[in-house]
């Protein structure tokens, strides 16, 4: 298996998947998916994308059955709102002997539509899918992981150093992932619970947009380091509601990931939550956004799964409120502030 690995393949060529392309660059060649025609000359001509300069071991290309064809190793890095669609249109070019290893944090509502969710609606976990299971219901491909960690892809871009955690059942994609990924400024843990890795991922990006509602209301570190604490328990509740356990949301793909993702303004969630804060509309953010804040979304399924689950989350509830209620953001500052919390810690 290891010996096959020459030339990787990465479906996406968003700022995320060129930043792991850039990795995978250091390790073997790298064959780049974007549907834009025009993005793709422009990277085979120039090796330029996101103002960095990228590997030369990095090929474009539009071409998905060029990509299934040459590579066994695919890593798609795509936003949540197209992933099924773009797994469904690769599909066809998929053998059972394909690896892919995924890198979306978001979550997939098969055929319900996820600006049609009405109040009355409750989502249980039979109706929302992480990407693994969306690869699993549309393709062959058995061997499945995905990237969760603290991955800010500027800063991964400009070659600081990080940590990531490959999520997967089986030791032969983390093995195989770990080989093509790991460098001295890239560190690659393993886990076997794919699912938490998952749910960490995707559920902490909520979280990040209300730390972004604090800093763009002026607040401050003590009411922030709260709101990250508070929110990683809501995080561990819906997750267990969901078939995971409490250790992956203490580990680098939970509250490693949270701390990045809600602290930094490098993350489109934070800078979401705090354009909201400052009077910008929801629409004229998504709008303007050059790429999606999947926390949105994630607001709108953790309001839902808490609701059928009857689990106590004040702060996705405010949340939910605020982004799509047009709730008071200082009257939901001051519910959450005076909320009786009566234990710190009680997931462990």
């Amino acid at each position: 298996m290891e010996e096959k690995i020459q030339t990787v393949g990465v479906i996406g060529a968003g700022s995320f998947g060129t930043a792991i392309a850039n990795l995978l660059a250091h390790n073997v060649d790298v064959l780049l998916y974007s549907r834009q025609q025009d993005l793709v000359h422009k990277i085979n001509e120039t090796h330029h994308h996101y103002d960095v300069d990228l590997s030369t071991r990095i090929t474009a290309t539009n071409d998905l059955a060029e990509v299934a064809q040459k590579c066994t190793l695919i890593f798609p890095v795509v936003p949540s709102t197209n992933f099924r669609e773009m797994i469904k249109n690769l599909a066809p070019f998929l053998k059972p002997y394909h690896l892919l290893i995924h890198g979306t944090k978001g979550f997939d509502l098969g055929n319900l539509d996820f600006d049609k969710l009405e109040e009355g609606v409750s989502l249980s976990k039979d109706q929302v899918f992480t990407m693994s299971q969306v690869i699993r219901q549309e393709t062959v491909v058995v061997r499945i992981g995905c990237l969760s960690g603290p991955n800010l892809s500027s800063e991964i871009i400009e070659g600081q150093p990080t940590a990531t955690v490959i999520g997967s059942q089986f030791n032969e994609v983390i093995k195989a992932g770990r080989k093509v990924l790991d460098s001295k400024k890239f560190k690659v843990f393993g886990t076997h619970d794919m699912l938490g890795a998952e749910l960490a991922g995707a559920l902490k990006n909520a979280i990040a947009i209300g730390s972004g509602i604090l800093r763009g209301r002026g607040m401050g570190k003590n009411i922030q380091a709260m709101l990250i604490t508070r929110g990683l328990v809501e995080m561990v509740y819906i997750g267990r509601a969901m078939g995971s356990d409490s250790k992956a949301f203490i580990g680098t793909a939970g509250i490693g990931d949270l701390v990045a993702t809600a602290t930094s303004s490098l993350s489109r969630n934070f800078t979401f939550g705090s354009r909201l804060a400052q009077g910008e509309s929801l629409s004229e953010i998504m709008r303007t956004m050059p790429e999606l804040a999947e926390g949105v979304r994630t607001i709108k399924v953790m309001w839902q799964l808490s609701k059928f689950y009857k689990i106590h989350t004040p702060i996705t509830q405010m949340l939910h409120a605020v982004v799509f209620e047009g709730f008071d953001i200082d009257r939901a500052l001051e519910y959450l502030i005076s909320y009786p919390y009566s234990v710190d810690v009680d997931f462990l």
